[in-house]
């Protein structure tokens, strides 16, 4: 191990952790003028931040937790988060199937209630129940943008046509679709934009408070730094309480709760372009999504996690729940011969002593230590509230930094989303009258991936042949070279799984490829 000895020059801040909550601190405090490190010690969006179930939504679940103020603050941010990327988040329609035969076993606090004040209603969720929680749902944020809810007769809308014919009657309401690891991406690019230094595959292997606040050791690549800052952020997600005991040597102020959420992707199982809202009849609900065009993603379980968070992994019984929760609904059983991919992760939820984890608090606590140099802990959030988290932790550290500059990031554009929300049709059009090589999937998979950034990708290509080499599934080595040199990139599980989700239409042979080549290309780059 080679170890540098002269410190790194000082920041204002320090942020360990490069999934959303860190990389959307770290956007924020730069654009306040602080000068900013990010050190994450895998790949971007490596954990938690790529494995959500990839949605910006109010939780309409977790209105019967009584998590009003939760769900109203997330309703008001959808429509925030869409205006300001409308290339990797869009609106989204989402079916809920009801049945007067549907049953519950009270797993709620509100079903609970019911079965006592009602007893006749134990175990139900009522038909007037659910359409008062989507009246909520569609006025506690003051939507702007998106619909309100419709009931939808399930014998004659296309939705209902890959369902159990018992289901006759349906709620359509609206929520938005999030590519989560891009988010992170494109945040961890707008803070190095605006000054940030972003360090990927660099471990923060200690912290200690010295005089003018604190001196950071990181490692990566077995060679040691060192940093001064005076202020440090730990976003460490599921490791935020290993990274208060084991880097700083502190007491941590609160528990966090390992929570696994696990997903499983299929063929696609139906021919619409919305989603489904299934109640189970163990009192959760899961969601099943079109996805990547020509899959559905089904998901998520809610497990207490135990050991490495890295470790998570959709095991045979998840899988074998929600192939069994979405055949209650769907006319055709879904097995586990029909995943084609899984994917699991672990969230750091708050422990408010829940009885269960799917009760688990989503809110966030954000708890600042002063006895000494500062360090501001975050636990638990949510990926839609992941801008207000940052506001929220801004406004505690700003009065110990002497900043002045108020919250600004509401409405500002990440990359490439400077256009309208409903435009991506004519910058696919755009697109393809600039590229006119360009198929129609390869075209629209560009424009939601980088808005428009993507010509920038292409550059002054005028055929294939321009691109480089063709990976596969139409990735070239033009947008692979974007990657590297843009987006923090560096093996093909980066490209093929978190900037994109090609590892589903790629082979394990073109992936292995790629490594190799995108290995090779690395170490022909000049040493940084």
């Amino acid at each position: 191990m080679v170890s540098e000895e002269m410190p790194e020059p000082a920041f204002d801040l320090f942020v360990i952790g490069g999934g959303i909550n860190g990389v959307g601190i770290a956007r924020d405090a730069a654009g306040r003028g602080l000068s900013v490190a990010l050190a994450e010690m895998g790949d971007l969006a490596s954990a938690t931040s790529s494995a959500s179930t990839k949605l910006f939504h109010g939780g309409l679940r977790y209105l019967e937790y009584f998590e009003i103020g939760l769900v109203r603050k997330a309703l008001i941010e959808r429509e925030v988060l869409l205006g300001a990327m409308p290339h990797i988040s869009w609106p989204m329609r989402f079916v809920l199937p009801w049945h007067p035969d549907m049953r519950f076993e009270g797993a709620t606090p509100t079903s609970r209630l019911l079965g006592l004040v009602m007893p006749w209603m134990r175990g139900r969720r009522p038909a007037w129940l659910i359409r008062f929680g989507l009246f909520l749902y569609d006025h506690l944020g003051g939507r702007k943008i998106l619909p309100g809810t419709r009931t939808l007769d399930l014998r004659s809308d296309p939705a209902g046509a890959s369902l159990n014919s018992k289901f006759a009657r349906a709620y359509e309401y609206s929520d938005c679709w999030v590519e989560d690891a891009r988010l992170v991406v494109l945040n961890a690019r707008d803070a190095e934009a605006r000054g940030a230094k972003i360090m990927t595959r660099t471990k923060v292997t200690g912290a200690r408070r010295v005089s003018g606040g604190w001196e950071v050791t990181v490692e990566r690549d077995g060679r040691l730094r060192r940093f001064r800052a005076r202020v440090i952020v730990n976003a460490g997600g599921p490791w935020v309480e290993a990274i208060i005991r084991g880097t700083a040597h502190l007491e941590p102020p609160a528990r966090i709760r390992l929570v696994r959420g696990s997903h499983i992707v299929t063929r696609r199982l139906f021919d619409h372009d919305r989603a489904y809202f299934f109640q189970g009849t163990d009192g959760r609900i899961i969601f099943a999504i079109p996805y990547e065009e020509d899959f559905t993603l089904i998901g998520t379980t809610d497990q207490d996690h135990q050991g490495d968070p890295s470790a998570a992994v959709c095991t045979e019984a998840e899988q074998d729940y929600l192939c069994a929760f979405a055949s209650q609904y769907f006319a055709r059983p879904v097995s586990r011969a029909d995943i084609v991919w899984t994917y699991s992760g672990v969230r750091p939820l708050y422990d408010d002593g829940a009885r269960s984890a799917s009760a688990a608090t989503r809110d966030y606590v954000l708890s600042l230590d002063t006895e000494g140099a500062p360090i501001l802990n975050v636990f638990g959030g949510k990926i839609t509230t992941y801008r207000k988290l940052a506001e929220a932790a801004m406004a505690k550290i700003a009065p110990v930094l002497g900043v002045t500059r108020g919250d600004w990031t509401a409405g500002v554009a990440l990359p490439g989303g400077d256009f309208p929300v409903g435009g991506v049709a004519a910058l696919i059009a755009g697109l393809k009258a600039r590229y006119p090589f360009l198929g129609d999937y390869h075209a629209r998979r560009l424009i939601r991936a980088y808005g428009t950034e993507a010509a920038e990708v292409l550059g002054a290509a005028t055929g294939p042949n321009d691109l480089g080499r063709d990976f596969g599934a139409t990735l070239s080595e033009a947008e692979v070279r974007w990657l590297m040199a843009r987006e923090y990139a560096r093996t093909a599980e980066d490209v093929v799984w978190r900037r994109s989700k090609l590892g589903l239409r790629m082979t394990g042979d073109e992936i292995a490829a790629l490594d190799r080549w995108m290995l090779d290309a690395a170490a022909a780059e000049p040493a940084a």
